[in-house]
């Protein structure tokens, strides 16, 4: 088992992308804690790792209040010491164009940069006492090569991608490796909603036509990020840090 004994943590970890990577973590022998605004979601997706044999509890958080993220923290510490993986995996599509309402920018900004930089840094002495602790961001291709319909998305996504550096520089002398994971398309709930309309026959359409521009020639399963995630959670990539991994099916290989 390749988390056996460690304790994870997981943001937006009761549907898509989080989902998978909190039961691949819990079927590799981590103690997972599922956080999510969706209470109902979050229960299922523990009943759901629970039922298969894996440990995990959840926390109903709205990523956007620091408060809530601090308790969040401190209840990890209190609970168990030490945080051996930290993926955060929290994000929005964001509003399109440039002519955003100040809300839009807010809701964006809060979501997809400042709830994963605060938690990392109340966690902080939890990954210290772990020794050898992986933080995990969820990054995009459109923040390696830009989004031409919103961004605002490119520009949050291309900041978690300079933040992983940082941080990489900053911690790796203390047992702490930081990456990033950049998702081209991936088959989730939340992925009508990069298209920005309603129309389900358009959105399928706009799905399909786009997913023509892909090498691969086809969205990515959740389940597929989620094997990138569990390879950078454990020691298979211990002498890897501040890098970006695109998953994108040779998007960014153009």
């Amino acid at each position: 088992m390749l988390l056996k004994d460690k304790v994870a943590l997981v943001t937006a970890g009761a549907s898509g992308m989080g989902r998978s990577g909190a039961e691949a973590f819990a079927r590799e022998g981590a103690h997972v804690i599922v956080v999510d605004v969706n209470e109902t979601a979050a229960k299922e997706t523990v009943a759901g790792i629970e039922s298969e044999g894996g440990s995990a509890a959840y926390a109903v958080v709205d990523v956007r209040d620091l408060g809530a993220l601090k308790e969040l923290a401190d209840g990890v510490t209190r609970d168990h010491g030490k945080l051996h993986v930290l993926y955060n995996n929290v994000g929005i599509p964001g509003a399109a164009g440039l002519e955003l309402t100040e809300e839009e920018w807010d809701l964006g900004l809060e979501v997809n940069g400042r709830a994963s930089f605060f938690l990392s840094g109340y966690l902080l002495d939890s990954l210290r006492a772990a020794q050898n602790a992986s933080v995990i961001f969820t990054s995009s291709t459109s923040g390696l090569v830009g989004s031409p319909f919103s961004p605002m998305y490119s520009f949050t996504k291309g900041g978690v991608i300079a933040l992983v550096r940082s941080m990489a520089l900053a911690h790796a002398a203390e047992g702490i490796r930081v990456n990033a994971i950049a998702p081209g398309s991936v088959e989730t709930p939340g992925l009508p909603g990069f298209f920005r309309i309603d129309d389900p026959e358009e959105i399928e359409r706009r799905k399909q036509a786009f997913f023509a521009t892909i090498p691969m020639g086809r969205a990515s399963q959740p389940e597929e990020i989620a094997q990138v995630a569990l390879f950078l959670a454990s020691d298979m990539s211990s002498y890897v840090t501040g890098v970006t991994i695109p998953v994108d099916g040779g998007i960014t290989a153009k």
